[in-house]
């Protein structure tokens, strides 16, 4: 990133990119010295190439991504050139996976290698073809059969054990969204999944630990995240979000979709009691045709129809997750957010259908004080999310320089020697793992994932 006839510190400042079904959304934020995220520019264009969360047309995709690039550059008087992007859409699917390693030496202690080749072995299992393993996340830890450990680094045992989230994609839908960054003129610093970045804006530490589910209501998908214990559980993403209420208001009401959309913004409620069967609202006819009354009460009804069957099929997976269980209940109940949580009464539908406890995330606990109400709109939370990701990455990687010690790769070496064992394949790897830090899960597939933008070339 460099600034235009300025000079300042860049590595406190982070581009989140959010490309939606409606929208695609370029934010760039930085940390204060309070810890705050400042929003320095965001810009926003119509999304015009992507259905449902996957990429369906690459030179109109290019076109809104380089429009909301210009638009956060203009606001800002910064020149982007990286950015971290959210990955999502109906081709996202995830699986719960556990998988082992026997320990060559018992008498050492756990270290993050050992996490680390337990984690590269479940990124080997054989997907469905045109399938890759996006994320692979660990949830509780065994060693030599004693379970429910968070953090077995530092102790002794034979076998580590692990149950693991695993976020799974289809390999040409990346691939299209890294070629539209690339064609953009953009350099993709991270991927991350956009629930995930969702959550990291809206919900607390508190909410992850009690239970939540997060949903997240956009204009092609709905994302769902469930958290306990303070680590993601369960995510799942339904191919439908407020597109398809905005289609049934144009189908049921004879009008065009922006009329439709404008309908669903101003006059829209999820629940048809709250309209009595008087009020109307007048819409201009086209081209000098006779104005078209539409009642606000069967325009509730519409929306509340369509809103119902996406929170049913959300709370079907909030089910399949198992959240009747004592040790896997909800108590923070569900946070909604996303465009589609604007919705008058949403609120209401979701707690009658589920019975559980409901608010509205705003992405306003992280974000400065003098933030404008826009960016505090719970629409732009999975690009608040993904700026913060990326800080917090930063943050990590700067800590890791700052203290990381740089004799000890040559310990390694001079206990080597007086072993005099041989070098195994693994031990390049493990050195470069200890002089760099461990990498997020996410960062080392990004990596992966860049390589393999550069081979297809």
């Amino acid at each position: 990133m460099r600034l235009k006839n300025k000079t300042m510190e860049n590595d406190n400042i982070a581009v989140g990119l959010d490309i939606g079904t409606t929208k695609i959304v370029a934010m760039i934020g930085r940390k204060n010295e309070y810890g705050k995220v400042e929003i320095l520019g965001i810009g926003k264009a119509k999304s015009l190439g992507v259905h449902r969360g996957v990429v369906n047309n690459i030179t109109q995709t290019i076109q809104s991504i380089q429009q909301a690039v210009q638009d956060a550059e203009a606001a800002s008087g910064l020149t982007i050139s990286d950015v971290v992007v959210g990955i999502a859409g109906q081709h996202i699917r995830s699986l719960q996976h556990s998988d082992y390693i026997t320990r060559s030496n018992e008498e050492d202690v756990i270290n993050e290698d050992d996490i680390d080749l337990l984690c590269d072995q479940v990124h080997k299992l054989v997907m469905l073809p045109g399938e890759e393993i996006l994320h692979v996340l660990p949830q509780d830890f065994k060693v030599d059969g004693q379970g429910e450990i968070k953090e077995p680094v530092g102790m002794y045992g034979a076998r580590l054990e692990a149950n693991f989230h695993v976020v799974i994609g289809q390999v040409a839908s990346i691939k299209n969204v890294g070629r539209c960054i690339k064609s953009a003129g953009l350099e993709l610093s991270a991927i991350t999944l956009e629930p995930l970045a969702s959550a990291r804006a809206v919900l607390g530490q508190e909410e992850k630990e009690a239970g939540v589910a997060l949903i997240d209501i956009g204009g092609g998908t709905t994302d769902l995240a469930i958290f306990k214990d303070g680590i993601i559980r369960h995510t799942a993403v339904i191919p439908f979000g407020g597109n398809v209420i905005t289609e049934d208001i144009k189908e049921g009401c004879s009008i065009i979709e922006k009329q439709a959309e404008l309908l669903k913004i101003k006059f829209g409620s999820a629940w048809p009691g709250d309209n009595k069967d008087n009020e109307i609202v007048s819409i201009p006819g086209l081209r000098g045709r006779e104005p078209k009354e539409i009642s606000l009460k069967n325009l509730s009804k519409i929306i509340h129809a369509r809103v119902v069957e996406i929170i049913e099929h959300v709370y079907m997976e909030i089910k399949n997750y198992g959240y009747e269980e004592q040790k896997k209940k909800l108590i923070a109940g569900i946070v909604l957010t996303g465009g589609g949580a604007q919705l008058q009464h949403i609120k209401q539908v979701v707690e009658y259908i589920t019975g559980m406890d409901t608010r509205i995330g705003y992405p306003n606990e992280h974000l400065a004080g003098d933030s404008d109400e826009e960016t505090t709109s719970p629409q732009y939370a999975t690009a608040v999310g993904l700026v913060l990701n990326s800080l917090d990455s930063k943050d990590k990687s700067a800590m890791m320089k700052r203290f990381k010690l740089t004799p000890e790769p040559k310990k390694v070496e001079e206990e080597e020697v007086e072993k005099d064992e041989p070098v195994s394949e693994e031990e390049p790897k493990r050195k470069e793992r200890e002089s760099s830090g461990r990498k997020w899960f996410f960062d080392k597939w990004a990596e992966r994932f860049k390589e393999f933008l550069d081979n297809a070339e």
